[in-house]
């Protein structure tokens, strides 16, 4: 042992869990998930119809959150029942699906943020999991992207916001590393997402000022960065009140622009000004005011103080409890997921997966549907490296998490018709001149790395005109009918018609891809139990198992057809040598029939080839044959040494397992096996076959070992396998051993 750190120790310190920070608990920092020693008692006095005393403070001690949530966030006519029903009574309710929903909104409606947090700590992680699945608002699950890059490229967003909506995202969040670009990104994005699909609904995430008028001007149809903080202190340094961003949601309202609010566990810790309090305590304080303020939903479970939450012990369970409490208050949930918790990818997975597995109205705040290093908000938990992972998550558990898998040929029409309009709306309008160099890279491209032409001013200039001229969605719209994008200018014209008639303001409300609406009032959730609730349809259960990597009997066949080979023909009836130099090489129904290629991309006669070099360098002759009547490789290797003058045969399955056998032995034992497949390379093979002839010598054969790999082939090649032997199977017959010839 060589002095120092223990090697197991230095391998373990070199994974990228230890990449993460991880607190000890202190309280008096904030640091702590849970019942912090200074949150206080769930307490609530009311006299004459007001509020006089909550959660242990007097009226005349109300901090600015107390001052709000007393006035405008509890429902008096039910709070005594509520605060007066047991804690434990409370979070059974949560969990048994006989309790409806309704029922449980009714009451939490009534408890003040101590109560309610009390009552959720009591949930076990499976609990929350079956809570959540019962209190989400709306029925049908869904998704929402980032789609951003370093450049505010605005032709490389348009093609990433197409490429999102072609793979279900229904909203899409973008933001920018240069504030001055944010009117040119949204009309980029807005335009984009309109030709992935109707009814996406787009929002710039920039300071809140610039944001409302953007909404105020079509440019955007949603907005959720309106930042609501758990103590007086961090709204004081906020230059905020809980009554600015009551205003700031009624203006997003009054112009039929749904908005919801952000908050989340350890963001009062982050700014040094958590009171001592609990991380969970403290959000319970922002769900409340949500709630008074009026905002239909809220984006929590950390969002940027996430790492900070999953730094301390229970910090992650905290994470989804915090997204339960918004929708026991019946508001939409849009469960964080977005800013990156840990470089661990067993524990994003962790993280994300009880809350996947429960289907929220929004499973990720902002899954970075773009390249992690183009991600504007920081990478999210998911990237665009993850896609297909998420895509065959689902389709491992038969859960609809909002995606679906794009067909290339799909994505890459729909991205050249994004730049396209792009390109033309931008001239139209006169804000850029996008040249097609720079449009073909962007299609093209994986992220703006891939797009050295693009021209970082023409973003920054577009969105001065934008701003001087007073542009609105109506001009955008004007231009796309005028180049020819008529089917964008009229799904686009659709959003701002539905502005006007309010509906997708009500509580978790998205557009299906026929601009209905899905919202607590239109599609209720209704889960009460085994057989209720949401189930994908067919069609969408079909979309979900769809991936694109899954392959057939028949995709494989026509696969193996491409190697087809004219060398190997039957010469006739195989019979019993004499020879002692004589060994047989026995190969399995298929080959030379149906199956080509072993699973190491060997061309078949290859192998054969090798097998036969190898024993001709040993002084022997080999024989191909054929076994027909089974696709053991046990039997075809047995059958071989029988047949063969030397009592050795080498037995070779289509797929590429080898072995050598001999006459006197049990089907099920062999000299040496290579088992394998996947792995074994020429070189093997003709050490396969010199050993063979070696045993037929009576002569030491050279010690082989089947080459070791730590990836996981068996996941790879297994359901290749199973298919190889389907086809074995419709190969096999009655037919003697036959002899065959390679030319």
């Amino acid at each position: 042992m060589t002095a120092g750190r223990l090697g197991r120790f230095r391998f373990m310190d070199q994974q990228r869990v230890n990449l993460d920070g991880f607190a000890v608990e202190d309280a008096a920092l904030g640091l702590v998930a849970f019942g912090s020693p200074d949150d206080p008692e769930p307490s609530l006095v009311v006299r004459d119809g007001r509020v006089v005393e909550l959660d242990g403070r007097a009226e005349a001690d109300f901090d600015v959150v107390d001052e709000f949530v007393a006035r405008h966030g509890i429902d008096l006519d039910v709070a005594d029942e509520a605060m007066s029903t047991p804690d434990l009574a409370l979070a059974r309710m949560l969990v048994d699906p006989g309790v409806p929903r309704a029922e449980v909104v009714r009451l939490v409606a009534g408890t003040t943020p101590a109560k309610l947090a009390r009552v959720l700590t009591l949930l076990r992680p499976a609990e929350l999991t079956m809570a959540m699945t019962k209190m989400r608002a709306r029925r049908t699950p869904s998704n929402q992207a980032h789609v951003t890059n370093r450049s505010d490229d605005p032709l490389l967003l348009a093609a990433d916001a197409a490429t999102a909506a072609a793979f279900g995202f229904r909203e899409i969040e973008t933001t920018v590393p240069v504030a001055g670009d944010a009117p040119s990104n949204a009309v980029a994005v807005s335009v984009g997402a309109a030709v992935g699909s109707p009814g996406v609904l787009v929002q710039c995430s920039v300071e809140e000022a610039t944001e409302l008028a953007l909404g105020m001007r079509g440019l955007v149809s949603y907005a959720e960065t309106v930042s609501l903080y758990g103590t007086e202190q961090i709204f004081v340094d906020g230059d905020d009140t809980p009554w600015s961003k009551a205003f700031l949601t009624s203006a997003y309202a009054s112009r039929g622009v749904k908005m919801r609010v952000t908050s989340g566990g350890g963001a009062e810790a982050l700014m040094g000004g958590a009171e001592g309090r609990s991380m969970f305590y403290l959000e319970a304080r922002c769900v409340a005011l949500a709630r008074a303020i009026g905002a239909q939903g809220v984006q929590n479970g950390g969002i940027d103080s996430a790492s900070v939450a999953g730094a301390v012990p229970r910090g992650v369970r905290s994470l989804m409890a915090e997204n339960l409490m918004v929708m026991a208050r019946g508001l939409e949930a849009c469960t964080g997921n977005d800013a990156l918790m840990s470089e661990s990818d067993v524990r994003r997975t962790s993280r994300t997966m009880p809350i996947f597995l429960a289907g929220t109205d929004f499973v990720c705040s902002g899954f970075g549907s773009i390249q992690r290093y183009d991600n504007m908000f920081g990478p999210s938990q998911w990237n665009a490296e993850d896609i297909d992972d998420y895509l065959v998550m689902q389709r491992d558990w038969g859960v609809d998490g909002g995606l679906r898998t794009a067909e290339h040929d799909d994505v890459a029409r729909l991205r050249q018709r994004a730049v396209e309009a792009v390109q033309a709306v931008y001239r139209h309008l006169g804000l850029a001149d996008l040249d097609d160099v720079w449009a073909a890279q962007a299609v093209d491209a994986a992220g703006s790395k891939d797009v050295p032409a693009a021209d970082l001013m023409a973003p920054l200039t577009a969105s001065r005109m934008i701003t001087e001229t007073g542009l609105t969605m109506v001009d955008v719209v004007a231009a796309l009918d005028v180049c020819g994008f008529d089917e964008e200018a009229r799904r686009l014209l659709r959003l701002l018609r539905a502005r006007v008639a309010g509906d997708y303001l009500q509580t978790a409300a998205i557009f299906d891809e026929d601009f209905g609406v899905l919202s607590l009032v239109t599609d209720p959730n209704d889960y009460a139990g085994p057989g209720t609730g949401y189930e994908p349809t067919p069609a969408r259960q079909a979309q979900i198992d769809a991936v694109r990597q899954q392959r057939s009997v028949a995709d494989l066949r026509a696969e193996q057809a491409h190697g087809a080979s004219d060398r190997l023909r039957v010469v006739g009836p195989a019979a019993a040598g004499s020879d002692p130099r004589d060994v047989v090489i026995g190969v399995s129904p298929a080959v030379g029939r149906a199956i080509w290629t072993t699973l190491s991309g060997l061309a078949v006669v290859d192998v054969l080839d090798e097998l036969l070099a190898g024993l001709e360098e040993e002084g022997c002759r080999g024989r191909i044959v054929r076994v027909n009547d089974t696709i053991d490789l046990g039997l075809v290797g047995l059958t071989a040494a029988r047949l063969a003058g030397s009592g050795i045969g080498i037995g070779l399955q289509a797929k590429g397992t080898a072995l050598i056998h001999r006459r006197d032995l049990s089907p099920l034992a062999n000299l040496e096996l290579y088992s394998v497949a996947p792995t074994v390379d020429g070189p093997l093979y003709r050490l396969l076959g010199s050993n063979a002839g070696r045993h037929a010598k009576g002569a030491t054969p050279e010690p082989a070992r089947n080459p070791y790999s730590d990836e996981a082939i068996e996941a790879r090649y297994h359901t290749k396998v199973v298919s190889l032997v389907a086809i074995e199977r419709t190969c096999s017959g009655t037919t003697p051993p036959e002899q065959l010839e390679l030319a």
